[in-house]
């Protein structure tokens, strides 16, 4: 095909042929041909190594971190991506603000503050701290000083509890500096901090997240960190957790790890959460979803906005010994994923490894497999493994917020049950599998019948057709009917020839219309047997 752009080029009338594609096998309205019903891995000898193609980084669930950037910089609002990420989630307001967060790296706590403090029912002047132990508080002449008074107190507070004070009224750990809004105190755990959700997001945005992204259009990103973070931490805690300062809660460095424009975003949304149930929900966020959540509490979504992470797209080799070590399977015989999601590139998220050695044969989780062998995500494939994973997909939920183009209303609470990836593995009744499914095909169809018509109408009414109507170059009239194609991914889906260009669609990913050079550098860069079906209409 010419590699000009439709304002130039002539007239052109695609087909089928012209375009590579084939229709799919159907046997009675389902797809059923080519599946390799056994199960082979990678065969390994000593030495060897297994080389890992995969996306993203963390564990995938709930919002991405840059895909929320992705998204704000295309100009969506906190709330839009929110809704996005927690997609059975509703916007609520904190109703019990304070929070109490154990303080990791601490083993003791001797405090003082510009302003000074309040213990044990005791005003501490300006220039005096406070040290704790064993059920009492030392008030010194400033740290180290000369004891002053003793008395009973496990908590040192400040001078006024309220929330977003200045920094004077800040306690100030004597040893390293470190100031923290709130209160600080020792329970059985260690130091804690007790201070609002507000003061207390105020130190996690900036360590969970990028402040520089409020300089470069992902304020909203930032916003809608705030209200992740503080949403999680106040589940966690009604969940009966304990919260800290790390990764296994939320990293978080108190005032000193505050950043001006982080501070803005938590401000801008003070006492907002995400509630799931009429309760707070348990948020959870990763760096990068590598293009799809992994679904878990909140629907799986596709994450477009995720195509700027740094780890979209990731390779790693692991030896087979370290694969056998971190098993404790022997000698590594295969390694392979043998269950994974389905969503997103090629199979999607490792659901289950199967590891063979010379000792004994180890099943476990992706997510298990990601820790123990140090992957950036669980959504990884094993190249030159012979066969497709069996594919056990979780609730999908729609691309955007409020629903839009994959919000298929009936059909998207159907669809998860089959699409993608039929699993005939150990059904000796074929025919019945057929029975089953072909109500959902012939659903499949409908509505895309109804999304492709609806999408040529809006190409019809788009300024690209009514610039070039006087050369035909924005004509929409079809030379086929919709086809049912299924793309490189398992995604099955309708496909119809325009006279100067294809719409797509499939359940995942709608309608949409690829015309002229959109269509041309799509098909030079492998078409849907490579890239699916589009996400995004190329009309030019």
């Amino acid at each position: 095909m010419p590699n000009v752009r439709p304002s130039r080029a002539k007239k052109r009338t695609l087909t089928f042929a012209a375009l590579g594609l084939a229709p799919a096998l159907v046997a009675g309205g389902i797809v059923v041909g080519g599946t390799d019903l056994g199960r082979h891995g990678v065969d390994l000898t000593a030495g060897e190594s297994v080389t890992l193609t995969g996306h993203g980084h963390g564990h995938g669930r709930g919002l991405g971190q840059w895909g929320a950037y992705g998204y704000a910089k295309k100009g969506w609002s906190a709330d839009q991506i929110l809704r996005h990420y927690y997609g059975n989630t509703t916007a609520g307001k904190v109703s019990k603000p304070d929070v109490t967060v154990s303080l990791s790296e601490k083993s003791s706590v001797s405090v003082h503050a510009a302003s000074g403090m309040r213990v044990g029912g005791q005003t501490v002047a300006p220039g005096q701290a406070v040290s704790l132990s064993g059920g009492n508080a030392t008030i010194t002449q400033g740290c180290g000083g000369a004891v002053v008074k003793t008395v009973p107190a496990t908590m040192v507070d400040p001078i006024d509890p309220a929330p977003n004070r200045p920094a004077n009224e800040l306690l100030t750990f004597c040893s390293g500096g470190d100031a923290y809004r709130g209160s600080i105190g020792l329970d059985s755990s260690g130091v804690i901090n007790k201070l609002h959700v507000d003061d207390y997001v105020k130190g996690v945005i900036p360590k969970e997240s990028m402040p520089s992204w409020g300089d470069t259009g992902g304020f909203e990103a930032l916003k809608a960190q705030a209200v992740a973070a503080r949403s999680y931490v106040l589940a966690g805690l009604e969940q009966g957790r304990k919260m800290d300062n790390t990764q296994s809660s939320q990293m978080y460095h108190g005032a000193s790890g505050e950043d001006p424009r982080t501070s803005r975003a938590a401000d801008a949304t003070a006492g907002q959460i995400r509630l799931l149930n009429g309760k707070p929900a348990l948020t959870e966020f990763s760096a990068s979803t590598g293009g799809y959540t992994a679904g878990g509490i909140f629907p799986a979504v596709v994450d477009a906005g995720d195509a700027i992470s740094p780890t979209h797209d990731w390779k790693a080799t692991v030896s087979a010994s370290s694969i056998a070590s971190a098993f404790g399977v022997g000698a590594l015989k295969s390694f392979e994923v043998s269950e994974a999601n389905g969503l997103g590139d090629g199979s999607g998220r490792a659901v289950k490894v199967r590891v063979v050695g010379s000792d004994r044969t180890v099943e476990a989780t992706g997510d298990e497999a990601r820790v123990k062998l140090q992957l950036k995500s669980d959504w990884f494939a094993v190249q030159g493994q012979k066969s497709m994973p069996k594919i056990v997909k979780p609730p999908v939920g729609p691309e955007s917020p409020g629903g839009g183009l994959l919000d298929l209303g009936p059909l998207g609470d159907i669809l998860g049950q089959v699409i993608p990836g039929l699993d005939v593995v150990g059904m000796p009744d074929l025919d019945g599998v057929v029975g089953q499914v072909q109500p959902i095909v012939e659903k499949l169809i409908e509505e895309g019948m109804k999304a492709l018509d609806g999408k040529a109408v809006a190409l019809r009414q788009h300024p690209v057709n009514r610039e070039h109507s006087d050369n035909n170059q924005g004509s929409t009239g079809t030379v086929a009917a919709p086809e049912m194609v299924t793309d490189g991914k398992g995604m099955q889906g309708l496909v119809q020839v325009l006279e100067n260009g294809v719409l797509y669609f499939s359940p995942l990913t709608g309608a949409h219309a690829l015309l002229g050079q959109a269509l041309t550098d799509y098909l030079e860069k492998g078409g849907l047997e490579k890239l699916g079906f589009p996400v995004a209409d190329g009309l030019k």
